[in-house]
């Protein structure tokens, strides 16, 4: 079944796509290194929804002014500024990858993720796409930065793969970039 890509994502060029994550100014929180920490009280649910005291974040410049803060390190995933980090739960990945493009650019392909904050990520070499779980029950996630990982949900799954059977290697794989990516979990 063919996917007509959202208009808001179609209008984009490449160029375009680039400057979207060129602008979105993160904060150094890998520099941070705050000596007090604490429990934020908070969850990331595996369908990419933001919890707080057991009730949902539902404003989404919210989730996004958090999703900013956040860092993951050898102790867990941790909401960051620079006098504190809150210890936060994060049931699979902190993201959500909700659609995929993909492009031509000089020859090769590039594949653009938007994920569930309204980011976006090309999947290269330093974004690699991860596949995990098992063949029966495949899960498959885009590194977004440092360390944090979106995992692609269903129809974005599927979207991956309509254009890995069309790219037709065994195992099946795509590339974006010059990276090529296995999407067999095994």
């Amino acid at each position: 079944m063919p996917y007509d890509v959202p208009p808001e994502l179609a209008g984009m060029s490449l160029a375009e796509i680039a400057q979207a994550v060129e602008s979105r100014k993160l904060p150094p929180v890998a520099t941070w290194n705050p000596q007090d920490s604490g429990e934020s009280h908070m969850r990331i649910a595996r369908d990419g929804r933001w919890y707080h005291d057991g009730g949902e974040i539902t404003r989404p410049a919210m989730v996004r002014a958090f999703a900013g803060l956040l860092r993951r390190d050898g102790d867990g995933f941790w909401l960051v500024v620079p006098y504190q980090k809150l210890s936060i739960e994060v049931e699979d990945a902190p993201f959500v990858a909700t659609d995929v493009r993909a492009d031509r650019e000089g020859g090769e392909q590039v594949l653009t993720f938007r994920i569930n904050t309204d980011e976006f990520v090309t999947a290269d070499a330093e974004h690699p796409v991860i596949a995990r779980g098992s063949a029966d029950e495949p899960a498959i996630y885009v590194v977004v930065r440092e360390g944090l990982e979106a995992r692609l949900d269903r129809s974005t799954w599927l979207q991956l793969a309509e254009i890995a059977l069309a790219e037709d290697r065994t195992p099946p794989a795509v590339s974006s970039k010059g990276a090529t990516f296995v999407l067999d979990p095994a």
